[in-house]
């Protein structure tokens, strides 16, 4: 794996694009995920060898464009394994218009999770569910300790001519499902909705950013899915879909998690500690 360099003006990764772009990327590269997903089974981290263990915090995982929560199982068990308490999100599909999703699914399972650990989250974010992790961070930041984004072009959507046909077939669909409860912009960077707009929002120092990427990405432009931000970013070999396998990844994550976990130890007052329910009590 090798980490990016950018600049560091800011934390608020600036939006190079609101209209779809088509990508020129070797989205027939993709199919070598399996490849991946083999290489993850024969990893020692993937067996918990060598990780820092989890504290018990909830993690909800987000999953990409048209696909369910069931395919990210192997990261799910693995979190559980390492020490973290995973949550899905509990959507059906990942083809729904993302302000609804926040609000009547995902908001849902980040207060069950809050409940059941009491103490502030981790989101862990593919592609599209990168996105909407990021937004969620953007309108909760108390609630959220980290947002992790798996090739998540946040900054615009630029991606394979095949991926934009499939989102404008989307779109059409939400639009005639749900006519005047979105708005006219609905699934396009154009829409004013809580969505969008949390995007473009820096987030707070006290919730740890991660942007992990491939340069090989057959799917979207990678140049969209990091923050610049050279803490941030981290680039790993490999196809946009088996970052949901890729064990370097799985090293990443494991790092940011002990690392977010450890700042936060660090900025709690000294004699107090975290309750069941998210109560303090002094020691």
């Amino acid at each position: 794996m090798r980490k990016t360099h950018g600049r560091l003006e800011d934390r608020g990764p600036h939006i190079l694009t609101r209209d779809y772009q088509e990508a020129n990327v070797p989205i027939w590269s993709e199919g070598l995920f399996a490849v991946e997903f083999v290489l993850l089974h024969a990893a020692p981290i993937y067996y918990g060898l060598g990780t820092p263990h989890g504290d018990g915090s909830g993690v909800v995982l987000i999953p990409a464009f048209l696909c369910p929560d069931h395919y990210l199982f192997p990261l799910h068990r693995w979190l559980g394994r390492i020490g973290y308490q995973a949550f899905f999100s509990g959507m059906s599909f990942n083809a729904e218009c993302p302000n609804l999703l926040i609000k009547r699914c995902l908001n849902e399972t980040v207060e069950k999770a809050l409940a059941k650990t009491g103490r502030r989250i981790h989101l862990i974010g593919h592609s599209l569910g990168g996105i909407i992790a990021r937004s969620i961070a953007g309108q909760r930041p108390r609630d959220i300790a980290s947002v992790i984004t798996l090739g998540a072009p946040f900054r615009g959507t630029a991606a394979h001519s095949s991926i934009l046909r499939a989102a404008g077939i989307v779109r059409r669909r939400i639009l005639k499902k749900h006519g005047g409860a979105v708005l006219p912009d609905c699934y396009t960077g154009h829409c004013t909705c809580d969505f969008v707009d949390s995007l473009q929002r820096s987030l707070p120092p006290s919730v740890v950013e991660t942007a992990v990427y491939t340069r090989d990405d057959g799917v979207v432009d990678w140049q969209y899915c990091k923050t610049d931000n050279p803490e941030a970013d981290f680039s790993v070999s490999g196809t946009h879909v088996g970052l949901a396998f890729n064990p370097s990844v799985y090293t990443i994550i494991a790092n940011r998690l002990a690392q977010t976990n450890c700042a936060q130890r660090k900025r709690r007052p000294r004699g107090v500690r975290v309750r069941s329910g998210g109560k303090c009590a002094t020691t």
